[in-house]
């Protein structure tokens, strides 16, 4: 099913995020993870992008696999890094040829010691660029990304917003934000899109924490803010896993029940390929229903 069908069908859209595994035993972890988050009826997974064959055939595979032997809704990612628009072709007709009905569309991060991005030559420039190439030739929905703490690169947020309206016209029609934890900086950046005349539903990007030093590299390598109050109880948990893992779980269920209370359209969550953390937000999500107490308009999601 098309996922922008799946959005406007009613009510808050689940879905989970993962990577392509490298390893036999990290390929069981993932799988183990897939079917016990299943059994919460996410509405949709999607499967990162590796660049230059690092990953890029896995996501292909793994799915399709999600898809075919699980029976998810799956979203497979696409990244204009080290591809000339052949190579994409190629692995669009992969996707389809798998029957997969969704694809999210990056123009991906410059690879691992160098600083900036340099579009392929032969290749496409930006995110805006692939989803209009995957429109031209063929029938999928386009997702897109978008950053509520502003692109690193992007020198302020009309700027970003502006590049991000281009996106939207060229195909995207559903919006994932980066990870973030205070949900007031989703509802300004959500405002401040509308105010841009960008109306495609934005689902909030939401990681539960497992381990606060893993997240901390996370946020740093994608410049996701990690606010000071929340730093302080994690720090007071004087490193014990336990003691850490039920802080995350307590603070992103409670995170999730905020924004859905305030209308956000769904909840995409960064699962890190590990079911406990995802699986004990999500259950938390679905039994206290708090979309269910939401009152007024839908301030945060203007198109459903």
């Amino acid at each position: 099913m098309r996922i922008d069908e799946i959005i406007a069908s009613g009510g808050p859209t689940f879905s989970v995020e993962f990577f392509p595994p490298k390893t036999a035993e990290a390929r069981a972890e993932l799988f183990a993870t897939a079917r016990s988050l299943r059994e919460l009826e996410p509405d949709f997974v999607s499967v990162t992008y590796g660049a230059g064959g690092s990953t890029r055939d896995g996501t292909v595979e793994i799915t399709r696999e999600l898809k075919d032997e699980l029976g998810l809704e799956t979203m497979a990612h696409l990244s204009c890094v080290g591809e000339t628009t052949e190579g994409l072709a190629t692995t669009l007709d992969r996707v389809a040829a798998a029957g997969i009905e969704n694809v999210f569309a990056l123009r991906g991060d410059p690879p691992r010691g160098e600083a900036d991005f340099v579009q392929p030559e032969g290749g496409l420039g930006s995110a805006a660029e692939l989803a209009a190439f995957i429109g031209s030739r063929w029938d999928f929905t386009i997702g897109g990304a978008c950053f509520p703490e502003v692109h690193p690169e992007a020198p302020d947020l009309a700027t970003d917003l502006a590049y991000l309206k281009t996106k939207v016209e060229a195909g995207a029609s559903f919006l994932i934000t980066q990870l973030f934890f205070d949900n007031q900086v989703y509802f300004d950046f959500v405002a401040a899109a509308r105010e841009a005349g960008i109306e495609a539903p934005i689902l909030a990007g939401v990681i539960p924490v497992a381990s606060f030093a893993q997240t901390k590299r996370i946020c740093a390598l994608c410049d996701a803010t990690i606010p000071a109050r929340l730093e302080r109880a994690f720090e007071a948990a004087g490193g014990d896993e336990r003691a850490e893992f039920e802080l995350g779980i307590a603070y992103a269920a409670q995170q999730c029940a905020e924004l859905l209370l305030a209308g956000a359209p769904g909840i995409h969550f960064y699962a890190l390929n590990r079911a406990p953390a995802t699986r004990a937000v999500l259950g938390a999500v679905h039994a206290a229903r708090p979309w269910e107490r939401a009152g007024g308009a839908r301030v945060t999601s203007r198109s459903r």
